[in-house]
């Protein structure tokens, strides 16, 4: 089957309406023209990756370096932020419902169906609330180039969380979608196949200036040699704001923890719902599948910046991604790092506008206790929307 992604981005040719002129441009069609009418509910979609392609065009001249103002920031979600309904919302825009009978035909269930109906508990497995994540960012995307074009025609940076991160990818060019799903897919179900065998899981903390998280982890694993676990794990696992991580591990560990969080000066705990100890070495076995399907993958360097999550930087070098991709998968998210990366500036100057794109807003509340007048310029696509009362579902 013939890439929807396969045309790549011409340099200088900006980012506008790329998912959208690679799902629905020909040769014969100008790609500034309005966009077709929204689908029936069949979708042909062998007919619309037949059509998919990108003119050559003429070539740009040079253009004047964008302000602060008319710049973008595009940030995807990850795991945690999946809600039954996401995608809802989506429906309406042909190259959304184009994502997803490719994803449908690609993982082989109904993706839409999970994602909009559910059941939660089956929607929140790793092996599939990975897939729904990116699709439906991917998804969001293209309704993002619709209501706002401006907003991704203008983007300088994108940045995703964990997962997320192979949808920012994509979007910067750096991959094709099914080459991305495709990777996805083998990540989510390597990921679940490790959290099945030792139980585990991730602990949100909201904690003060005074907080020891090393000491506390220390006083965890302690606890669960004392109970003849070999090897525990416990560790911070996302950095997310001042005075906020996620920590990872035994499941042992982390009640250890909820029990004794007055002792660490914890705020608040909360167990994030999610199947296993991620970004840990408990993720070990799903490093290899994963760099098997990264190796087959023509890799390219993103378009815009695009920061990876093990080191806060963002990528220079296509085969960087490979190596720091599969390495995400045990190391600690740095995502307060990446926020103070793209944000730093000198005192004075105006912020870009940034968007989250995908469910949820906690990107958005990331942002605002990292950088409150970065913030201020924050938006979010909305996925969800309202379901007619006769499609309603008693799981939902």
């Amino acid at each position: 089957m013939a890439s929807i992604l396969a045309a790549r981005l011409r340099p200088g040719a900006g980012v506008a309406g790329a998912l959208h002129r690679r799902l629905w441009s020909s040769s014969s069609q100008d790609p500034a023209g309005p966009p077709p009418p929204p689908p029936s509910e069949a979708v042909d979609v062998e007919a619309l990756l037949r059509d998919a392609t990108v003119g050559a065009g003429p070539k740009p001249g040079p253009r004047p370096r964008p302000g602060p103002k008319s710049t973008s920031v595009l940030l995807f979600p990850g795991q945690g932020s999946q809600a039954v309904g996401m995608g809802r919302a989506l429906l309406r825009y042909p190259g959304a419902r184009a994502l997803y009978e490719v994803a449908g035909r690609v993982l082989g269930y109904d993706l839409l169906e999970l994602s909009l109906r559910g059941p939660r508990e089956e929607l929140e497995r790793t092996e599939r609330c990975q897939p729904a994540l990116y699709v439906v960012s991917l998804a969001a995307l293209e309704a993002l180039r619709h209501l706002r074009p401006e907003v991704v025609d203008g983007c300088v940076a994108a940045a995703g969380f964990s997962v997320g991160e192979f949808a920012a990818l994509v979007f910067a060019g750096a991959l094709e979608f099914e080459e991305g799903l495709l990777a996805v897919r083998v990540r989510a179900e390597a990921m679940q196949e490790a959290s099945a065998a030792v139980p585990s899981g991730m602990l949100s903390v909201l904690g003060r200036p005074q907080t020891q998280y090393k000491m506390a982890c220390l006083d965890a694993r302690e606890h669960c040699q004392s109970l003849g676990i070999k090897e525990p794990v416990c560790e911070v696992a996302n950095y997310l704001f001042p005075d906020c991580r996620v920590i990872s591990g035994h499941l042992q560990a982390l009640h250890f923890l909820q029990k004794n969080a007055s002792r660490y000066h914890f705020r608040r705990t909360r167990m994030l719902p999610v199947s296993g100890g991620f970004h840990t070495r408990l993720m070990e076995p799903a490093l290899e599948p994963l760099d098997q399907v990264l190796k087959k993958i023509d890799l390219k360097k993103p378009l815009v910046s695009v920061y990876s999550n093990v080191n806060g930087s963002r990528y220079l070098h296509a085969k960087h991604i490979q190596q720091l991709l599969v390495k995400q998968v045990v190391f600690p998210v740095k995502w307060e790092q990446i926020m103070h990366a793209i944000y730093e500036r000198r005192k004075g100057t105006e912020f870009p506008q940034t968007v989250e794109v995908g469910p949820g807003k906690q990107l958005g509340t990331i942002l605002k206790n990292c950088n409150l007048k970065a913030w201020k310029a924050y938006s979010h696509v909305e996925v969800m929307g309202e379901e007619e009362e006769e499609e309603e579902s008693p799981d939902v």
